[in-house]
């Protein structure tokens, strides 16, 4: 049921920050009932489950997934048997390997997988990423046919699916393309395009990121050196890179993706990687890493190289085995995530104020501006998603071009309604997946093609559900947040794409005490008249009414609705809530 379909959630049409609150329909309230009754697990938990669709049976291998249940077969995605043969016909020649790979995480991350597995076995390989800004996204002719005169195998990896006349300059080596970014009819002129959201492909390994299709191919290489009577390189060991890639580009965590995630946060504890270990230490992680961590500590400082600095520099600190050299890389992307931050502030206050000149309840919400910097225009379009519910595209004019990129919401194909435009001609260029596209279009031709983005976006039904509905999970009293609860909540994890944290309400709370923190934050604590009592967060509180409204209480009660977490000091863990709303209660 659309979410404006159901009542508000404690009667609650608009809280503080203006929403209106939703809770589980009918349908989920018996789910989560059968569960716990044929489970015994906590009514939170199945609260949880049920809102993902998990049957009873199912419940206990949802909330353990392993790896060997989830992994596909890598032979089910077409090309990935002549793309494993090619490569091992490499490694075992000792030819020279070129990895082509996007500036993002993902490409860093799938590039440092194939660098590592190649180095146990003592091969080097040649790494290029191109420039952000001098060459764009993906391969170029000249790069590619100055790489085919020194390499016999140049391995494309998340790129390349589009790019049929950079691929066919590379006329001195084999090209192999292993991806995740929809095709289009026609197929470059590789040896293999290993791709899931091929057009020829059924799209049930679409949810893939590139680091878990290279996953998979070294999967199946790995199979094909077990057959010969050849040890291949521990592939667990390599499962930090792939969760790190899937959330950071916002992949569903739906499937393998989860025991991806799940498994590599555990392989990411033991800090066995130098350059994972050297950008936790820099951005002050002190705990054990979550998909949180993943996407918003780790993540924009792995991508700050590409946005604004030497493109390299994310992937070459992923691929590092020697701690010093890891923690100079790391060093410096955390400085150019600093930079970054100031450069997007600039350009997200621009945009948002042209974008709210147009309207924030359009079905695309988008903002163009001159000389935004490219690197930057992604993260701004993330925020003007974030804050409106709608599908977002910012772009940055230079000439007689602009560049850009989008961010979808759920249930809304970004990348393929772009490849059309694209197909008919509004854009120079454009491509990407469902939640996020690149694209190129012509100054004299921005509004036709934003318009004819809004349209085919429209027919996806983008902008008919209200960009300020919360969903709730379901209702708790502060005494049965326990640590016990929030660990077993954490189990149906890990949360992110597609598999939101849950949310659950806490109502008639009294404000106990507040203190301001920095300049935006709030930190409070509430309770209900008894003796429990929750400690809450509320990051930017001050940059709308939340803080002054909680701050300045005079003693009303409210309804408090957050994701709660374990907040680990001094060897204790309480409990600590992350608040995202609040109203007042009666």
């Amino acid at each position: 049921m659309p979410l404006d379909g159901l009542p508000a959630f404690l009667k609650v049409d608009a809280s503080l920050t203006g929403r209106r609150w939703v809770g589980p329909d009918d349908e989920d309230t018996r789910r989560a009932e059968r569960l716990a009754q044929e489970t015994g697990l906590p009514d939170p938990v199945c609260r949880v489950l049920a809102a993902r669709g998990v049957a009873p049976e199912e419940a206990r291998g949802f909330l353990a997934p392993a790896l060997r249940d989830l992994l596909p077969d890598p032979l089910r995605l077409k090309d990935m048997g002549a793309a494993a043969e090619r490569f091992l016909e490499a490694v075992g020649k000792r030819q020279h390997i070129a990895i082509f790979a996007d500036y993002d995480v993902d490409g860093g991350a799938s590039a440092a997988l194939l660098i590592g597995w190649l180095r146990v076995l003592d091969l080097p390989a040649t790494l290029y990423i191109p420039d952000r800004i001098d060459e764009g996204y993906g391969p170029n002719p000249p790069a590619m046919a100055a790489l085919a005169e020194g390499h016999d195998l140049i391995v494309c990896v998340d790129c390349g699916t589009l790019s049929h006349e950079a691929i066919a300059a590379a006329q001195d080596a084999d090209v192999v393309i292993l991806d995740h970014h929809l095709g289009s009819e026609t197929l470059p002129p590789a040896l293999a395009v290993v791709n899931p959201n091929r057009q020829d492909e059924s799209g049930d390994l679409g949810h893939l990121c590139a680091a878990g299709v290279v996953f998979l191919f070294l999967v199946e290489a790995n199979r094909r050196l077990r057959a010969a009577g050849k040890a291949g390189p521990d592939l667990i060991a390599m499962l930090d890179l792939v969760a790190l890639a899937t959330v950071a580009d916002v992949a569903p965590l739906i499937g393998v993706n989860r025991a991806f995630v799940r498994q590599g946060l555990t392989v990411m504890t033991r800090r066995d990687r130098p350059g994972i270990a050297a950008l936790s230490d820099v951005a002050r992680l002190d705990s054990a890493p979550t998909a949180y961590h993943l996407g918003y500590l780790l993540g924009p400082r792995v991508n700050a190289g590409g946005r604004i600095g030497a493109a390299d520099l994310g992937a070459r600190c992923l691929a590092a085995t020697d701690p010093a050299e890891a923690r100079v890389l790391a060093e410096r992307l955390d400085a150019l995530n600093t930079e970054r931050r100031a450069i997007e502030a600039a350009v997200q206050e621009e945009a948002m104020a042209q974008a709210e000149a147009r309207g924030l309840d359009a079905p695309l919400v988008w903002a163009a501006g001159e000389g935004w910097h490219p690197g930057v225009v992604g993260i701004v379009a993330a925020r003007l998603k974030e804050a409106t519910g709608r599908p977002a595209v910012v772009i940055g004019l230079d000439g007689g071009e602009g560049k850009g990129s989008g961010r979808s919401v759920a249930g809304v194909d970004l990348g393929a309604s772009v490849q059309r435009v694209a197909a008919e001609g509004l854009l120079i260029k454009g491509g990407g997946h469902r939640m996020a596209a690149g694209l190129t279009v012509g100054r004299d031709r921005l509004e036709p093609a934003m318009a004819r983005l809004s349209e085919l976006l429209t027919k996806q039904g983008a902008g008919t559900e209200g960009p300020r509905a919360l969903r709730i999970d379901g209702l708790l009293m502060p005494g049965a947040a326990t640590p016990e609860l929030v660990e077993m909540l954490e189990t149906a994890g890990p949360f992110g794409q597609a598999a939101p944290a849950p949310r659950f309400a806490f109502a008639d709370m009294a404000i106990l005490s507040t203190r301001r923190v920095g300049e935006t934050h709030l930190k409070l604590r509430f309770g209900d008249g008894t003796a429990a009592a929750i400690d809450a967060i509320a990051f930017g509180a001050y940059d709308g009414p939340l803080g002054p409204a909680l701050e300045d209480h005079g003693g009303a009660r409210f309804h408090i609705a957050g994701r709660l977490e374990l907040n680990h000091w001094q060897g204790r863990s309480r409990v600590q809530l992350r608040l995202s709303d609040a109203a007042p209660a009666g």
